[in-house]
């Protein structure tokens, strides 16, 4: 579980965020990272039920202030992704923790890299007739809402600003999210939830995964 602790103890990160803090209450975060890295270690199993992930990692509560604006020394959340099997599978899964009612999930595509987000334009461009009826099945458009991500602001060069399929075109990342609030996040059954969200999402996965390794004739590129 994540526990109402966990939340608290962020909540007072966010107010002190200063090395002297941290180092007073060092002991404590360390128990309290055991305990996150348990719950994220339980999700891990619970994927490996129904998907081919082979690792996931807890992201170190420390920033890197060197190139932000933001100064502060220390995360005020924890997040965690979890990786499927590649080359064959694609997509990963994250899980982010931050008191406020600003938990989420996430699932899908972040930074394709511009073999892969040329593949997936393409595929759009060529039909988008499959994406949508995916994405728009009641049980997943409950679950995840609307596609999400970031996107150029016409069209990407090649492809057409009319084109009917602009839409899901334009995006540089391909993503779902699913937010929670503090009281759902320290329920005893949140991580079943979580599991079962990331369960819904697999019929885009597996959709995405094949367009990834196979060229517009449907043809194989993996060796």
């Amino acid at each position: 579980m994540i526990t109402v602790a966990t939340l608290s103890f962020l909540t007072e990160l966010e107010k002190n965020n200063n090395r002297d803090w941290f180092s007073i209450h060092k002991k404590e975060f360390k128990q309290i990272e055991f305990e996150v890295k348990k719950a994220y270690s339980s999700l891990f199993d619970m994927l490996k039920q129904h998907d081919d992930v082979d690792s996931f990692k807890l992201f170190r509560i420390y920033r890197d202030v060197r190139f932000s604006a933001n100064k502060n020394t220390y995360k005020t959340h924890f997040g965690g992704a979890y990786h499927r099997k590649k080359p064959a599978l694609r997509g990963g899964y994250y899980l982010h923790i931050q008191p406020n009612d600003k938990s989420f999930i996430a699932a899908g595509f972040w930074e394709p890299n511009k073999d892969d987000l040329l593949r997936i334009r393409k595929e759009f461009e060529h039909d988008d007739s499959t994406i949508r009826q995916l994405i728009s099945t009641p049980n997943f458009k409950n679950t995840w809402g609307s596609l999400q991500g970031d996107e150029v602001k016409t069209a990407p060069k090649g492809f057409s600003k009319d084109h009917k399929a602009i839409d899901f075109i334009k995006k540089k990342q391909f993503i779902f999210t699913k937010n929670y609030s503090d009281k759902e996040v320290v329920h005893p059954n949140f991580l079943t939830d979580v599991n079962l969200a990331f369960k819904t999402i697999r019929p885009y996965f597996d959709y995405m995964s094949e367009v990834l390794t196979t060229d517009l004739n449907g043809v194989s590129l993996l060796k």
